[in-house]
């Protein structure tokens, strides 16, 4: 206990130690991480021994960051997606394979080991490119998602490359698992099979004990077991817990499940990357550096030249293109693996396996270095969509509005018109730009980000309004403040009739960005059918009273389709009563006898006897 202890300590300053210097120099955080692993390791300091150990262990860092970023995609976004994830994945792969082996087998390496070579050099390291683009805000970028569609075919792609090595064994060639393979299959098809009908109930179930710490327990024994499942036949255990948060990205749980799993995915990929840099065999280094660092050189350099030529294909131009190629050239942690395996097989021997794993390790060096100068130096002339830190926030008010659009404008001018005081974030640098030139003070940040919203002073402030235009963030941040903020007022912007149901079951104020200006269009209509302003305005009135109500009724059965339909069949039916029933009200020598005029005159309309307008 005391030596794990010892361990966990030594991680943990190291870490504390060189992150803030490699962000204050510029160079990300995974940099940071890297080399503080290198500084502990058996070739620095030698304060840690077991780097395999901690490797594997560290490992569930990427299984947990994709089941997160599953939680982002829904079945449907990642059918729309097939197109990159297929054509612009499989050209990745084989035009690295045979750019590497064509390279090698001309300067005389046997084809084999051209070929082992250019599959695991053909990896691209998950972690590395989502943890910096994450951290830059490039995720939604065209590079950022092309980047991600080409990570995820690498992953699909274990199976056959796992199949062309067992092709490669002296001895055994030819001889395929078809066991091995039906296992695999299987096991996708329980993950699939299971998400879709099984995890809710019983996530239903966890979450009606009411203990957060028995749901973080579940979350945690879900990303483990199916990873675990996964390894057992072979594949590739981040595939897996993709899979599981693609299920699960409709359900009414994602977001607490992103809040539990997010803590232990930013310790674990951070061990990951330290362990990477444990792993450095610094006496190979020594030994043969022209050859080490010159291979890793020319991998990384020959797969930004494929990766260029993939964006092009993709149509993917400027600064994205850019993005994509250098976040994708370092060779990935499957590598290690597949030449593990191949070892292992005696495929190749251990003294190749050596050079590649250290020219493997030493490409990931070079990601963030050369992140750091494409967006010094190339990235402003290419033009394109560029990262941006968050702006220090200097000020506290009681009111924080989250997204500086249309809708967030109007809301901050009618505050500031009464003297109440806004702290204004917004993740658009362009708008910030902009509506600084009109004198206004406002922040760039994301708000779905619970450090910023500690920085606006949400722990002190008296309301937060949700005024961003993504409805998915606008979500996040609901729950983040929520969550983490339990004083803090919260009005949100509602842009669908589903956000409005979700907003509400989490019993928060909600604004329907277009009802009201819709509700005075049919207004408008209506006078010019040729009601009475009274008599339309009195109607408008009555049909938003009744659209309130159902929906805070349709709100409870939202998750059942079935019902759902059947409750807003009720409410058209209970529409027309209360509408027929209101405009009837009052008699023709009062002004409630507009009603009955009103009602006779959309009689005359609805039949076809009406005056044309």
């Amino acid at each position: 206990m005391q030596g794990f202890l010892e361990q966990a300590l030594i991680y943990l300053a190291a870490a504390v130690i060189a992150v803030p210097i490699a962000k204050r120099l510029g160079l990300g955080a995974v940099l940071g991480f890297l080399v503080a692993g290198i500084v502990i390791g058996p070739w620095g300091l030698r304060l840690i021994g077991e780097v395999e150990t901690v490797l594997h262990f560290a490992e569930f860092g990427v299984v947990l960051l994709l089941f997160l970023v599953g939680l982002e995609l829904n079945p449907g976004k990642l059918l729309a997606m097939r197109g990159p994830i297929f054509g612009a994945g499989s050209l990745q792969v084989v035009g690295t394979v045979v750019a590497v082996v064509a390279v090698g087998v001309s300067i005389g390496v046997p084809l084999t080991t051209a070929l082992v070579a250019g599959m695991g050099f053909a990896m691209s390291s998950t972690a590395i490119a989502l943890a910096s683009l994450g951290e830059r805000g490039l995720l939604n970028t065209d590079g950022g998602r092309l980047s991600f569609a080409v990570l995820l075919f690498q992953d699909l792609a274990v199976i056959p490359l796992m199949l062309v090595l067992a092709l490669l064994q002296p001895g055994g060639g030819g001889s395929m698992d078809s066991l091995a393979i039906l296992k695999a299959l299987g096991i996708i098809a329980l993950v699939i099979v299971g998400g879709r009908y099984l995890l809710r109930p019983v996530l239903r179930y966890i979450a009606g004990t009411g203990m957060r710490e028995i749901f973080i327990a579940f979350a945690l024994l879900l990303v483990i077991g199916i990873a675990l499942a996964m390894h057992a036949v072979g594949l590739s255990m981040a595939l897996g817990t993709f899979l599981a948060g693609v299920l699960l990205a409709d359900s009414e749980y994602r977001h607490e499940l992103e809040l539990d799993i997010e803590p232990f995915k930013g310790l674990l990929l951070g061990l990951f990357f330290i362990a990477v840099g444990m792993s450095v065999d610094l006496g190979l280094f020594l030994r043969a550096p022209l050859l080490v660092i010159g291979l890793a050189l020319a991998v990384v350099a020959l797969k930004i030249v494929v990766l260029l030529g993939v964006a092009r294909a993709s149509r993917v131009r400027g600064a994205d293109a850019g993005v994509f190629a250098l976040y994708l050239s370092q060779v990935g942690e499957f590598a290690f693996v597949l030449f593990g395996a191949a070892a292992a097989q005696n495929v190749l021997p251990r003294e190749s396996i050596d050079v590649l794993n250290a020219a493997t390790a030493a490409s990931m060096l070079t990601t963030p270095l050369l992140v750091f100068g494409f967006e010094r130096w190339i990235a402003p002339r290419l033009g394109g969509e560029q990262p941006r830190t968050a702006d220090t926030i200097d000020e506290h008010h009681p009111v924080i509005i989250a997204g500086f659009g249309r809708f967030g404008q109007v809301v901050t001018r009618l505050l500031h018109g009464l003297g109440i005081s806004t702290t204004v974030v917004d993740h658009d640098p362009n708008q910030i730009e902009l509506v600084r030139r009109f004198d206004y003070r406002a922040y760039y940040g994301d708000a779905t980000r619970i450090d910023l919203l500690e920085a606006a002073g949400a722990a002190r402030a008296k309301l937060l309004i949700v005024a961003v235009d993504d409805p998915d963030a606008a979500r996040r941040i609901v729950t983040l403040a929520k969550e983490h903020f339990p004083t803090l007022a919260v009005i949100a912007r509602a842009r669908s009739r589903s956000d409005a149901f979700e907003f509400h079951g989490q019993g928060v104020a909600f604004v329907r960005e277009t009802f009201r200006s819709s509700l005075e269009a049919g207004e408008l209509a209506l006078k010019q059918l040729g009601f009475g302003a009274y008599a339309a305005r009195r109607a408008a009135e009555q049909f938003r009273r009744h659209d309130e109500a159902l929906l805070a009724r349709a709100a409870a059965p939202r998750g059942d389709i079935k019902k759902l339909i059947a409750v807003m069949q009720q409410g058209r039916e209970d529409l027309s009563v209360v509408m027929a029933s209101e405009t009837l009200r009052g008699d023709a020598t009062s002004d409630e006898g507009w009603h009955e005029q009103a009602y006779m005159h959309a009689r005359r309309i609805d039949e076809g006897k009406g005056e044309g307008v």
